[in-house]
């Protein structure tokens, strides 16, 4: 009997797209009754309890794109106690009646939160060397691993994760993508919380997967469920200014941080699983990577994209960020303040890409609703001035690439179509409002190539640019009063028609859409760790 072919990155990504027909495979409903338990805990672990930040002031949000003007903060546990808070901690609490619902600083698809944190420590006296996995819940480090002799490596490294379950509970066979865009988040939600310390983010994009895995303590069968496992995604190092004697970490020097002794199991978070998706597992090992040497892009940050500063406390838009369910399909933005954000999506943009060390592979397209001094319609926005004649080739032969006037010098913005375009946006999206009833919304187009049938891990990080994106957006919209969303659920095929590409040279992966947000009154909410106030 012939075995069956294992399914190809390209393969996974044309079979979980949605058609105006038909949705890509996903639970006929939701089991309520088994919904994933949101916080992973490792039983058996010593848990060291970070201190919670409360009032501590933080720079201007504006200064964050000023990294030099932000004194570098000394390791200690009240500084990574604020780094993980404001990157992965909750935010707040939601409650309706009889149900209450966490928070995060970091978004996810659905509030699910696939993704888990866990950081290596050999740098600060104030927390025992070791491997600690993030709690987010309840604001704890779990000790995870420590080593017999303390490895010559000093610092600290933060490694990412995604329990795929979590995310297919709800989504089924697309879930995979949305886990993708959530380590995205993650990353940039990371980049602005160690800014906020004065430190820095390098992604060590060499190392293998299967090194991470080993690294975090993830190949240990034995400490996890079978159908609860987790998938190693990135590994990256935390420069704090104190440790910069030590200026390269190759993966051969992973070695020297083998863990020797490991502690805790994994806690249960669904009883049933009574969908299965294999094809999640198979999209996960396609793109599994190797050890690879990069080739990073030269590129010089421009502290000059603000062009309206904000004196508003980083830390308190990074708590207040929420994402919109509802807009209110009136309120217009400034030409100024619609500039403001795109800018702020720019690869010269220093928050949050100065930690990407590739070029931009993802290209905006925007349909614009209600932006003063702009006619509604369809424009475009290249993250790349290289890709321009190709996207134009690749377009509608009826758009009119019109050059926007007044466009700052730092990016480009064309005008393709002046339309009304709103009831186009929701239908591509879904037939969601919020995607006509904002200010704007976007389709992120990444350049797919040939380079994913050779390199498919590669797909992955087409996502995880696309979460940086979001996550500017959401963090820059908070800035100027208003509020984003992201936006998973699109018809792939119908939006490429619209802007007319055809084959796989682009693709749409990710929406987003800006706007006015009306608050639900019903809801009432609570302060991110009331919780751990009242069990004292």
């Amino acid at each position: 009997m012939a075995t069956q072919q294992p399914i190809s990155i390209l393969e996974y990504h044309q079979r979980t797209k949605h058609f105006l027909d038909h949705y890509a495979q996903g639970p006929g409903t939701l089991d309520w009754a088994d919904q994933p338990d949101p916080f992973r805990r490792f039983e058996g672990c010593t848990r060291f309890q970070l201190p919670l930040a409360g009032h501590v002031p933080s720079p201007a949000f504006s200064l964050l794109q000023q990294g030099e003007k932000i004194e570098a903060q000394a390791v200690s546990l009240q500084s990574l106690g604020l780094m993980l808070e404001l990157a992965f901690g909750l935010s707040a609490w939601k409650q309706y009646g009889g149900d209450r619902w966490a928070l995060r600083c970091n978004p996810s698809s659905g509030n699910l939160h696939p993704t888990e944190a866990y950081l290596i420590n050999t740098a600060n006296e104030d927390l025992p060397a070791g491997l600690y996995h993030y709690l987010s819940h309840d604001h704890v480090l779990e000790k995870r691993g420590e080593w017999n002799t303390l490895p010559e490596f000093q610092g600290l490294l933060i490694g990412l994760s995604s329990i795929h379950w979590r995310e297919a509970w709800k989504y089924g066979e697309r879930a995979f993508r949305y886990c993708q865009h959530d380590i995205g988040h993650a990353l940039a939600a990371l980049r602005y919380a160690a800014a906020i310390q004065g430190w820095s983010v390098e992604i060590l994009a060499e190392v293998s997967d299967a090194a991470i895995s080993g690294l975090l303590g993830l190949d240990r069968e034995q400490d996890f469920l079978p159908k609860e496992t987790e998938s190693p995604d990135v590994l990256c190092r935390i420069h704090t200014g104190a440790f910069e004697s030590v200026t390269v970490m190759d993966p051969g020097g992973l070695a020297d941080l083998a863990v020797d002794h490991w502690f805790g199991k994994a806690n249960r978070l669904s009883h049933y699983h009574h969908y299965q998706w294999p094809v999640i597992d198979e999209a996960a090992l396609a793109t599994l990577k190797p050890s690879t040497s990069e080739h990073y892009e030269s590129r010089t940050s421009d502290h000059r994209l603000v062009l309206k500063p904000s004196s508003q406390s980083a830390g308190d838009i990074i708590r207040q960020r929420r994402s919109a369910q509802q807009f209110d399909a009136q309120t217009s933005i400034s030409l100024v303040n619609f500039f403001q954000l795109l800018l702020a999506l720019m690869p010269c943009r220093p928050m949050p890409f100065d930690l990407w060390p590739w070029s931009p592979k993802i290209h905006l397209f925007l349909f614009v609703h209600r932006v003063e001094g702009l006619p509604p319609g369809v424009y475009a926005l290249p993250r790349e001035s290289e890709c321009l004649m190709t996207l134009k080739e690749m377009m509608q032969d009826a758009f009119i690439w019109e050059p926007v006037d007044g466009t700052p010098d730092q990016m480009d913005l064309y005008c393709l179509l002046r339309a009304d375009c709103r009831k186009a946006a929701k239908t591509l999206s879904c037939h969601q409002g919020i995607a006509s009833d904002g200010a704007f919304s976007l389709a992120m187009v990444a350049e797919f190539g040939d380079e994913l049938e050779n390199q498919p891990w590669r797909y992955r990080r087409l996502f995880w640019e696309c979460g940086l994106i979001g996550q500017a957006l959401y963090l820059e919209a908070e800035a100027i009063g208003m509020r984003g969303t992201g936006i998973g659920c699109f018809f792939d095929d119908a939006v490429h028609e619209v802007l007319g590409i055809t084959g796989s040279r682009f693709q749409s992966i990710y929406h987003f859409t800006v706007g006015k947000a009306l608050e639900d009154k019903r809801l009432q909410t609570l302060p991110a760790y009331f919780h751990l106030n009242q069990a004292e």
